[in-house]
This record gives structure tokens, C-alpha cells and sequence, in this order.
């Protein structure tokens, strides 16, 4: 279809997702009261279709149906017709989705769901084909059927739709409300209860190929994390072995790309050979914070390449050459998903040293048929150190330069500042991990550049986007969540204490204007917001961490530091209201069994004062310490309690926990000792 034909309000937009959408012959428009107001007045439903630019069923789903003039002849006549791009209002997503679950017991992308004219859900699905299939009606036949019901059969639709949303209500009250009278007086967390939570997530390990579950398999960073954490704790090997099984299985998969570096979002099948191409800047963050975490325990070479190979992906591929980076890689490229990255037998053959074809060939499992959909995906079961060899490294370049004279997979080019500040803490992890200056550096360019491009200097506030320039929505609690953990961590690695009386200011911020009326959790949403018909409270560990198991973390660490007994309360009972979840569920709640863990061992503070110390900071971060608060500051800080009363000689280092400090020291190697 000739796109020049068609244009909608979408073209006024900067979200690359709506901008995909903006030449459909749909009316498309994007979220604003005036969808509501419209939708009265003509008395239709609104049609809400969400997305990102990066998804592959959502191009499946446009060129199929929202291309077809008839069909948007269809819409157009019944429906207000609203396109949301679920990155740019995650807010918005997370509603629907939870209605959409709350429907049908499932979700996923494109949601497609409808609404009354005040904001209430009452029907939807995810993607739905243009020809009727086995169980999956046909879009024109589930259009017609919504059109139908709202004309003849309103007030049923309606009393659907408030019984609906008063659940949607309900249940996230309910779904933070769990302290049990009888829970009180014990421990909030316990050694024993670290190690019971490894034992769970165990039992759902796939021990042959690494990660939990069954396909479709996605890297679950946080469990691995966990896994981590228990063997430092409780020095089980069975945990370490898994948390390492996975990471190697994921590195050696499709699922990483062995030519440029980065990893895809997900799996498809069980070990991680054909992976959902889409390559998006959260998941690398938190793929190269766990494998960090894993070479400071391991000490082993491949993390590190990994390492660098994805840093230099993400810098090559996903940076604006500013400081900051873009969201995101399609899956497809020339409507074909993969076909970017994938490699006939005989391509290969013609590109690379025959000498080494053969060997190649059966190191990266390719075969003539194609070893997925009639092409190949490079992987291996093999080390990935073995590849490591020059003849290697050199085929690999050259397969390299001839993928980058391909048509490329289309950039999301959001910039988000949830998502840039977790890579803001994967450089700071990377750069204790491995002490390499470029790392650490990055990692300061990149706030610098939040600072200046994402806030709002008369507001007080920060941007969740930025997209050419263009800035949108208040950032979520996600965004401030990860700011305050991303302060935490470049103090960490800087030793310049304005970092972290950054983090407190923020969390001062998030506790005005996101604190519940109970205070104790968070809402995803400002009070300030006011275009929402709910104003969630998060708390599953999803893909990315939860806004309220961040929280829960920086207010202990932070409450430790400061000496704020209040916000360590706080963190005690999100915790506590979050017990039941976590020893059942660990899975679905790896962040807060983080938090669970710093408060069944208390933070161990390693602090030290001087001129000098600073410079000391790569010795002491490259420890895997995962309770640690690190203050490396050449001056006190009068408000950091933790450090408020350490005067005397120069250059001196203590060991604290529980408010009592070692004897000081002024040698490093003794220091080290301590530790």
C-alpha cells in the first residue's frame, strides 16, 4: 500500500511505535482526554491498541488488518481508535494488561482492548489474525461482535466493565496488604530463609540447559542474582553451579550475538538457540550487572569478553554519541524476523577462510538445511573461550562486515530514562567487576546526560522520554527507583558523596508524591498524574525490577547511611508485607530478594576517609560484597551519619555493621583483611 495515501494524528507524534502507525488508514490517535470526550460525544467505544516498535506480532498484526482499508473503514465508523506505545505510558499498559488478565488469564503484545467512553475495559485480546483460526477469532469478527454488543446489549457491557474495574481496584489493594498479626514479632528475614528461597528457585531450574522453566525462556537476571547471593551467603554450590550453568548456556546461545555483541530479550525454545530478535537496552543492562557479579565471584575470561562485547554493542549500536542510549533493535528487518542476523551454509562458505570452514561450521552448529527455519543462527555447545582463537575472531569480522552492508533492523530511538539509568548501574557493576576507567567514565557521561536532557528544571521533576529532543510524561517510579539505585552505585565506584545526597533528595521526592495513603508502598503513577482510571501499586518482579522492591532497598541503604530510622522502618514493612509472596513465589520476586537479604544480614559498611582513599575504590569494589555500603569520600560529610563522627589522622579505613566500626586503620592491606 502506498503510506503516502493515508495519514492520522499519529504523525504529530515522536514515539517511533506511533510514527510506524501514523500512515494506516485507521484514525489512529494517541492517549489524551480528548479521546475520552470524543468517545461521549459519538457515543462509541474506544479501541485501545498497544505496542512498541520493536515487537514483532504488532507488525504482524498492522500489515495484516490496520494496513487493510476495509478494516479501517470498520473501525473508524464504531470506535475511537487509540494507539499507545507501552514504553513512551507504561503506566497505561500495565491497566490494561491487569484488565486484559484479570479477562482472559493471559497477555501479551499487541493488546488490543476496549473500553467504554470513561476508560472502563470491558473486552480485549492480544493479537487476533485477519482470518478466523482454531480458538482466535478473526479481527473483523471480534470488531462486529464489540460493535454489536455496545449497540444492542450497553448496559450489560457496562456493568462489566465497573465490576471489572472495581477488582482491578480491589486487587491491588489486596496484592500489597499481606502482614499477618501473628508475623510481627519475628524476623522480618532470616539466614535460613535465603537459603530456603534458593531451594525453591531450584526446583524450577533446567539443570540440562541453564535458566528456569520451559520455552519461551527469558534471562531472569534477578533469580540468577539470587543464586549468587545464597552461595556468598551460605556457600551452596548447587546455587552457584545454576547461577553459572544459565549465564553460560545464555552466552553460548542464538540468543547472544556472537558477531556484535548484545543479547536478545528472549528465547524461544529450551536452549536458547533461536532467540526473539529484538534487542532492548533493559535486558543488556541487566544481563551485564549479573554477569559482572559473576566475574568478580569467578574471576573467569569469558565474562569478561562477554562483558566487553556487549558494552561495545550497546556503545556501537545503541548510543546517541551523547552519553545516553535508545531502547531498542527490532526483531524484523525487511518484514522478516531474524533475516538480519541469520546466515545461509553456503554464504558462509563464500565468505570465510576454508580452512577453518569446517571447524567453524560445527563450533556454531551451522548446517546446510539451516539449523532454524531454513537458515542458520549462530551458537554453540561448545566454551565460548574456545572461540577466542585469531582465525576465529577473524571470521567472525569478516561475517561482521558483510552483515553490516544488510538492510538493518529499525532503532527505537527513545530514549528512557528507567532504562539509562540501569545501564548506569551495569557500567558501574561492570567497572567494579572488571576496573576498567572507560566503564566507570561512561557511566558518569551518562547520568550527566540525564541530567541536562531528562529533567525538568521548572517543574522540579523528571521526563520518563526523550525523543529528539522531544521530552514526555512524568517519570514513573520506576524511573526515580533506578535514578536513586543508579546514584547509589556511581557514589559507590566515584566516592563523590554528591551522588548519594542526589539519592535523598530523590527518595524525599518519591516519598511526597508516590507514597500510599498506609505509608508504606508506592504508586506507579505521581499524585500529580491525573489521566489514569487506577493508580497502580507494582510489585511483581517482572522483566525489569519493581519501582516498590527498588524502593524497598534504597530506603534501608539509604536510612543506613543518613541514620533516617523512618525509611528502615518502611523497608521493614514492605518487606514484611511482601514475606509470603517472596518464599513462595522467589521467581517472580528476585528484587525483593535482594532486599530480603541485606536485612537478614545487615549491611556491612566499608568506609574510609582521606585525601587518598579514592583511588583505593577499584580494590575494594572488585570484591563481590552484595550487603555492602562502600564510602571511599576524601572529606566528612556532616549529614552521611555513617561517616559524621570518623575525624582524626589522614587516609583512615573501618569495617562497620550494626553502628559499631573496627579500630581504625591507615593501611589498605589491612583494611582488606578485615573485610
Amino acid at each position: 500500500m502506498n503510506a503516502s495515501l493515508f495519514t492520522n494524528s499519529l504523525i504529530n507524534e515522536s514515539s517511533p511505535y506511533l510514527l510506524q502507525h501514523a500512515h494506516n488508514p485507521v484514525n489512529w490517535q494517541p492517549w489524551s482526554p480528548l479521546i475520552f470526550q470524543k468517545a461521549v460525544e459519538q457515543d462509541k467505544p474506544i479501541l485501545l491498541s498497544i505496542g512498541y516498535a520493536a515487537c514483532h506480532w504488532c507488525h504482524v498484526m498492522e500489515r495484516e488488518s490496520f494496513e487493510s482499508v476495509t478494516v479501517a473503514e470498520y473501525m473508524n465508523a464504531h470506535f475511537v481508535n487509540v494507539k499507545v506505545d507501552r514504553e513512551e505510558r507504561p503506566d497505561i499498559d500495565h491497566i490494561y494488561m491487569d484488565a486484559l488478565q484479570a479477562m482472559t488469564g493471559s497477555g501479551g503484545w499487541p493488546l488490543n482492548i476496549f473500553l467504554l467512553p470513561d476508560g472502563k475495559p470491558f473486552y480485549g485480546g492480544t493479537y487476533f489474525p485477519p482470518k478466523a483460526m482454531p480458538q482466535r477469532a478473526s479481527w473483523m469478527d471480534v470488531l462486529k461482535g464489540v460493535h454489536d454488543a455496545y449497540t444492542s446489549n450497553k448496559e450489560k457491557l457496562v456493568e462489566q466493565a465497573v465490576s471489572l474495574t472495581k477488582h482491578l481496584v480491589q486487587a491491588n489493594i489486596n496484592a500489597l496488604n499481606n502482614i499477618n498479626a501473628d508475623d510481627l514479632g519475628a524476623p522480618i528475614a532470616t539466614i535460613e530463609e535465603v537459603g530456603l528461597i534458593a531451594q525453591r528457585i531450584l526446583q524450577v531450574a533446567d539443570i540440562e540447559w541453564g535458566g528456569f522453566g520451559q520455552a519461551p525462556k527469558f534471562p531472569q537476571t534477578f533469580t540468577i542474582q539470587m543464586l549468587l547471593r545464597n552461595y556468598q551467603l551460605n556457600k551452596d554450590e548447587a546455587s552457584l553451579w545454576q547461577a553459572l550453568n544459565s549465564l553460560d548456556k545464555m552466552m553460548q546461545g542464538g540468543i547472544f550475538d556472537h558477531l556484535g555483541g548484545g543479547f536478545s530479550r528472549y528465547s524461544t525454545d529450551t536452549q536458547w538457540q533461536a532467540p526473539h530478535f529484538e534487542k532492548m537496552l533493559y535486558d543488556n543492562a541487566l544481563l551485564l550487572t549479573v554477569i559482572a557479579e559473576a566475574y568478580q565471584i569467578t574471576k573467569l575470561e569469558k565474562y569478561k569478553l562477554v562483558i566487553d562485547k556487549t558494552i561495545h554493542f550497546l556503545e556501537a549500536e545503541l548510543s546517541n554519541g551523547e552519553g545516553a542510549f535508545f531502547a531498542a533493535l527490532d526483531a524484523d528487518s525487511e518484514g522478516v524476523e531474524g533475516k538480519f542476523y541469520t546466515w545461509s551454509f553456503d554464504e558462509i562458505k563464500s565468505l570465510i577462510d576454508p580452512e577453518i570452514f569446517e571447524s567453524f561450521c560445527n563450533y556454531y552448529q551451522v548446517i546446510p538445511e539451516g539449523n532454524w527455519e531454513h537458515t542458520n543462527i549462530l551458537w554453540t555447545q561448545q566454551k565460548i573461550e574456545d572461540a577466542n582463537t585469531k582465525q576465529f575472531i577473524e571470521a567472525r569480522e569478516i561475517l561482521f562486515k558483510e552483515r553490516a552492508t544488510r538492510i538493518r533492523p529499525s532503532l527505537d530511538h527513545k530514549i528512557i530514562l528507567a532504562w539509562n539509568n540501569l545501564m548506569v548501574i551495569a557500567l558501574c557493576k561492570s567497572f567494579a567487576a572488571l576496573g576498567m576507567e572507560a566503564y566507570r567514565q561512561q557511566a558518569i557521561n551518562t547520568m550527566n546526560w540525564i541530567e541536562e536532557h531528562l529533567y525538568n528544571t521548572v517543574g522540579g521533576h523528571f521526563y520518563h522520554t526523550n525523543t529528539n529532543g522531544i521530552k514526555k510524561s512524568f517519570a514513573f517510579l520506576d524511573d526515580y527507583a533506578t535514578l536513586i539505585q543508579a546514584y547509589i552505585q556511581l557514589q559507590e565506584i566515584t566516592g563523590d558523596a554528591q551522588y548519594l545526597l542526589k539519592a535523598k533528595q530523590w527518595t524525599e521526592y518519591v516519598q511526597v508524591n508516590f507514597k500510599d495513603e498506609e505509608g508504606v508502598f508506592f504508586y506507579y503513577t505521581g499524585s500529580y498524574q491525573q489521566d489514569v482510571i487506577v493508580r497502580k501499586k507494582e510489585n511483581y518482579d517482572g522483566a525489569q525490577p519493581s519501582g516498590n522492591s527498588m524502593m524497598c532497598y534504597a530506603l534501608f541503604y539509604l536510612g543506613t547511611v543518613f541514620g533516617n530510622s523512618e525509611w528502615i522502618e518502611q523497608s521493614e514493612r514492605m518487606l514484611r508485607s511482601m514475606r509470603k509472596q517472596l518464599l513462595q513465589y522467589p521467581s517472580s520476586f528476585g528484587y525483593w530478594g535482594h532486599c530480603f537479604l541485606v536485612h537478614a544480614v545487615g549491611f556491612i559498611e566499608l568506609v574510609a576517609i582521606g585525601k587518598n582513599v579514592q583511588k583505593d575504590i577499584p580494590e575494594v569494589a572488585k570484591l563481590f560484597l552484595p550487603h555492602k555500603i562502600l564510602l571511599f569520600l576524601p572529606n566528612i560529610v556532616p549529614t552521611i551519619s555513617i561517616i559524621s563522627d570518623k575525624q582524626g589522622v589522614d587516609n583512615q579505613y573501618f569495617v562497620c555493621k550494626n553502628s559499631t566500626c573496627s579500630a581504625p586503620t591507615t593501611n589498605l592491606s589491612n583494611f582488606l583483611a578485615l573485610i
